[in-house]
């Protein structure tokens, strides 16, 4: 592009006037005016037209009052506040019950075995207290017991009552006719200790004793001048061991405790013959029931009389509380019920004794018993007939272990 001098612009200096790339600034041009301007020409006027053809004036209508765009949002008031009240306490309601988990049932064989053996000892149990129910209960400790010894002291009696025994039942027996009062046949002394072997102490019946209120006498006439009482305090006197519990069984509750369990083993070192009491019976090992065993406990006839016989109700009492609690006799049922019902109708107990304090007299014994005879120091003729006299010193030794 090309400038001629008269269009190039420039300052007060003449120097011509660059734009920001360095090129010359053009001048502006000017619009030419003509040399004789003509005035501009007028619109001629228009005359107002007639009235009747002029358009009628158009009239607005009245203003209407103007509506603001923006409605404001009324202003939030809050609901009214209600005076304040305290809420309801919620009703107390009991904690909820835990609810334990149903154990597993066993199931088959097992199932069943479980079933028996539960029904089995609730049956047991039952009879326990059945059996309770059916024993009879004497006062039998002494009002002033001595002060207390170790471990735990049974007064075993067996009696010779025919009570509760028909006529029936006394022919068979050969017990011989009724004779009112009963007398101790046998007297036994049983001491469980804390620990160790139990020792079952035969007495004799015969024994010449002090009884307190009639003086020196045989033991068992105690039993019969004042009952059980007057005889457990005659043995605590004699013996220096307090009596913790009491146990009596007459002739026919020991023939049907021997029934009940079958029968009892016993082994005779020398053949008996007893003709007062019709019993017989040869050397040996032999099964015997319950009017056998009867006459064994019973029978004199042999060398040292009622010494003798002592060791043969020791024995026997021994092999039948072993039968009584073996499992040939606790797992049969058809054994261990009739044997319970029957040493609850049998057994006269003192006031605070129970079935359950028998069945554990009994475990007691089941492991074996160390057998004692109180040590005689021989024999003497006196007012009451022949009695037996005591080693003392031996008797005191035997005694003072037990304490």
């Amino acid at each position: 592009m090309t400038f001629n001098g008269d269009d190039i612009a420039r300052d007060r200096n003449g120097n011509p006037i660059l734009d920001r790339y360095g090129r010359p600034v053009r001048k502006r041009r000017m619009p030419s005016t003509p040399r004789n301007p003509q005035p501009p020409q007028r619109r001629p006027r228009r005359e107002p037209a007639p009235e009747a053809q002029r358009p009628q004036q158009y009239i607005p209508p009245a203003p209407q009052p103007r509506q603001p765009a923006y409605q404001p949002r009324p202003t939030y008031q809050p609901p009214a506040q209600p005076a304040y009240q305290r809420p309801p306490r919620p009703p107390v309601s009991a904690p909820p019950v835990k609810r334990r988990k149903a154990l597993p049932k066993p199931k088959g064989c097992l199932g069943t075995l479980a079933f028996l053996l539960v029904t089995l000892l609730v049956l047991t149990f039952v009879t326990f207290l059945w059996a309770d129910t059916k024993l009879t209960r004497v006062e039998a400790l002494p009002a002033q017991p001595i002060k207390n010894t170790a471990g735990t002291n049974w007064l075993l009696v067996g009696s010779d009552s025919r009570q509760g025994l028909s006529q029936e039942e006394i022919d068979t027996l050969q017990t011989g006719d009724d004779i009112g009062i009963g007398r101790t046949d046998t007297i036994m002394l049983l001491h469980i200790p804390r620990s160790g072997q139990p020792t079952l102490v035969s007495i004799p019946r015969d024994s010449y004793v002090n009884i307190p209120g009639y003086g020196q006498d045989k033991i068992n006439s105690a039993f019969t001048n004042g009952g059980p009482q007057l005889l457990t305090t005659t043995v605590e006197q004699a013996t220096g061991l307090r009596i913790d519990h009491y146990a009596e069984i007459g002739f026919g509750g020991f023939a049907g405790m021997v029934d009940a369990v079958g029968g009892v083993n016993i082994c005779v070192e020398q053949p008996i013959d007893d003709e007062v009491i019709n019993f017989h019976v040869p050397a040996g090992c032999q099964e015997m029931d319950g009017p056998t065993a009867l006459s064994f406990v019973r029978t004199r006839h042999s060398a040292m009389g009622d010494l003798d016989r002592v060791q043969r109700q020791r024995q026997f009492f021994s092999a039948l509380m072993s039968k009584a609690t073996s499992a040939s006799t606790l797992a049969n049922p058809f054994r261990v019920f009739p044997l319970i019902t029957k040493a609850g109708s049998s057994f006269i107990v003192g006031d605070g004794d129970h079935s359950w304090d028998l069945a554990r007299l009994a475990l007691a014994m089941r492991g074996g018993v160390k057998n004692e005879t109180v040590p005689v120091g021989g024999f003497a003729d006196t007012a009451v007939g022949s009695v037996v006299l005591w080693d003392e010193a031996a008797s005191e030794a035997l005694f003072a272990g037990m304490r």
